[in-house]
């Protein structure tokens, strides 16, 4: 089966629920609009599903003029993009081992949040003038291996709220290997939103060829897979109820446990012209590490 775009997903609030895409503006940041507001308690700690699991129910839309929050028995709120609702003071915010400048959304957007997590906190939205580059270990051991294709990957690749890296890859080999594992000790299969990706592919690649692939390329985009996503316990946590389980991670945990931790998916860096756009359905150009 010939390599294609399956699916494309952005999460505009970091762990709060995917927004699915036909097609997307691309560049080295990643998909447009991917993880640039990000929830903090009112004591400054980043907030996820992790420990929140209640924010997989938290349901935004992006609209010409306005991020539209949904959840349930709440009304929907509407924050503006053009920034008229953004407090005047920037402030550094951290996630992981990163400080990054950011903005404060509205008094509203804050007590509608806090209403739905039942916890005090506030919503920001990532500065413009903000540099978060790219895992730089992880880039550079890449381009040292690969240094025929390094060249269109040099410089920084700045990013949103994402944990390290601009995007996620997927590969839906790999979760039907592991649904088939699921199935044969009675458990049911689970959707891909479990893993949280930004781009899945189908066809082209066996279960987890992805662990032994360079780079893909779509639509004149190359994208260089330079990590192997590690998994905490997220992929547990079913995304339209918010309720949490055991799998899909203990049995994940038995087979694809590494060094690292325990691995599904890949991280990536991209090199794109501007402009540049992927769609569902668009063809994939694979390129094996082997």
């Amino acid at each position: 089966m010939t390599a294609r775009i399956a699916s494309l997903h952005i999460y505009p609030i970091k762990s709060c629920a995917a927004i699915d895409l036909a097609e997307s503006p691309i560049d080295r940041a990643g998909l447009a609009g991917d993880r640039r507001w990000m929830i903090l308690t009112a004591q400054g700690q980043f907030m996820t599903q992790r420990q929140w699991p209640a924010m997989a129910l938290i349901r935004p839309a992006i609209t010409a003029d306005s991020l539209e929050l949904r959840a349930p028995g709440m009304p929907a709120l509407s924050i503006a993009l053009d920034g008229s609702q953004l407090g005047e003071a920037v402030r550094p915010v951290t996630v992981w081992k990163d400080t990054v400048p950011a903005r404060q959304e509205s008094p509203q957007a804050a007590a509608w949040l806090s209403e739905v997590l039942g916890q005090n906190c506030i919503l920001v939205k990532i500065d413009a003038q903000a540099q978060r580059p790219a895992r730089a270990e992880w880039v550079d051991r890449w381009r040292a291996a690969h240094p025929d294709l390094a060249a269109a990957f040099d410089g920084d690749h700045d990013f949103g709220f994402a944990d390290g890296f601009p995007l996620l890859i997927a590969n839906q080999a790999s979760l039907d290997e592991l649904n088939q594992r699921l199935a044969a000790q009675g458990h049911p299969a689970v959707p891909m939103n479990r893993f949280r990706p930004n781009i899945v592919i189908q066809g082209g690649w066996e279960a987890y060829d992805e662990d032994h692939t360079a780079l893909v390329s779509a639509n004149g985009v190359d994208m260089a897979l330079v990590k192997p996503c590690t998994r905490c316990p997220m992929p547990n946590i079913d995304q339209q109820t918010a309720q949490r389980y055991d799998e899909p991670g203990r049995t994940l945990a038995t087979y694809r446990k590494f060094d690292i931790g325990v691995v599904f998916g890949q991280n990536a860096i991209v090199s794109a012209a501007p402009g540049a756009r992927l769609r569902v359905g668009d063809p994939v150009e694979i390129e094996l590490d082997f």
